[in-house]
């Protein structure tokens, strides 16, 4: 009996043992820890299999080369200013700096979202027209709105510029607020445009997909209050990759300094300025503005240039055929980062 009490002493300390440290895997090379279901012979890729266990993996480092991708929105006129919709990729040529490019994204009646900003004029020197500015806007909106698509605010500016509706896609709150607009004080145009550019208008990252930025200026074009220069509320719009439509309030038939202004912030930024003589006319303008919403192409290429210096780079983009004029704009500010 204690013969039996011996062993069975010793097959309980065995297995007490045998408990507290399992066998080791069959593969003597495996380092201890590796998961238990390695199984010893391994598929190798011609089909064979092998004892050996397989070579872990070297860490794979992945480096981002960030590219400077260039959006370009654009309408084309023939000769006698008819929108132009059936060109292809092949029928245009982009330079920057005078540097061909490769287009590398093309479409024709571009169907992308919409981000759109009306700025009005509400100093004293609009008074008389302020109404008709008022309903050509709200029209506007209601036609070219796409509930769920595009979204639109408004700003009204004298000495400053003040936000009456942040983005919203119903038309009936921007309706309200563009109504309840007064007319005093002076002008402030480029530190409304500054304002909106930078606070509405300046996406980073650039959003996906890539979103159409149309801003609407009404007003005459005479600034008197800003504290921001021309210089400086043009390349915010340019930063902010704003296309610019401008509306001038100067109904004397004589072309001023304003006019002169207001031309200037459209044509750079690929926009179009309006002269409309009546304040009837204002709701053509807006029409038009629709219309080429509507028939704009886009493209996109990635800069031959690679640095992140946050120069300004100057884009030509050419038709192959000749006689036809493009609408776009003049360039754009490479990132800094």
């Amino acid at each position: 009996m204690r013969m039996w009490g011996g062993v069975f002493l010793l097959l309980s300390m065995a297995a007490s043992l045998a408990a507290q440290h399992p066998a080791a895997p069959a593969l003597s090379g495996a380092p201890s820890g590796q998961a238990s279901d390695q199984k010893d012979a391994k598929q190798t890729e011609d089909g064979k299999q092998t004892g050996l266990p397989a070579a872990q993996p070297n860490p794979v480092t992945t480096i981002h080369v960030p590219v400077n991708l260039v959006n370009v929105l654009f309408t084309v006129r023939d000769k006698k200013d008819r929108m132009v919709l059936d060109l292809t990729k092949d029928d245009f040529r982009v330079l920057e700096d005078n540097k061909p490019q490769s287009i590398t994204n093309f479409s024709r009646e571009t169907d992308l979202p919409l981000r759109i900003g009306i700025l009005v004029d509400t100093s004293n020197s609009i008074r008389e027209r302020l109404h008709f500015e008022q309903e050509a806007a709200i029209d506007f909106l209601s036609e070219t709105l796409r509930p769920g698509k595009d979204r639109a605010f408004a700003v009204a500016f004298d000495v400053e510029p003040q936000l009456l509706q942040d983005y919203t896609d119903d038309a009936d709150k921007l309706a309200t607020a563009i109504r309840g607009l007064q007319a005093g004080g002076g002008t402030g145009l480029y530190d409304a445009i500054y304002f909106a550019c930078k606070e509405k208008m300046l996406f980073f990252p650039p959003p996906e997909p890539y979103l159409r930025r149309v801003m609407i200026v009404i007003s005459d074009g005479l600034d008197n209050q800003s504290q921001h220069t021309r210089e400086e509320a043009l390349s915010m719009a340019q930063r902010a990759e704003v296309v610019l439509y401008t509306i001038s309030t100067n109904r004397s038939g004589v072309s001023t300094r304003g006019d002169k202004v207001l031309r200037r912030f459209a044509e750079e930024t690929g926009g179009e300025p309006f002269f409309p003589f009546e304040a009837r006319d204002l709701a053509a303008n807006f029409q038009e503005i629709s219309r080429q919403l509507r028939s704009q192409y886009s493209l996109a290429y990635v800069s031959s240039n690679r640095s992140h210096d946050g120069t300004f780079r100057a884009i030509t983009l050419q038709t192959v055929e000749k006689g036809l004029k493009i609408q776009a704009k003049n360039g754009y500010f490479a990132p800094s980062q």
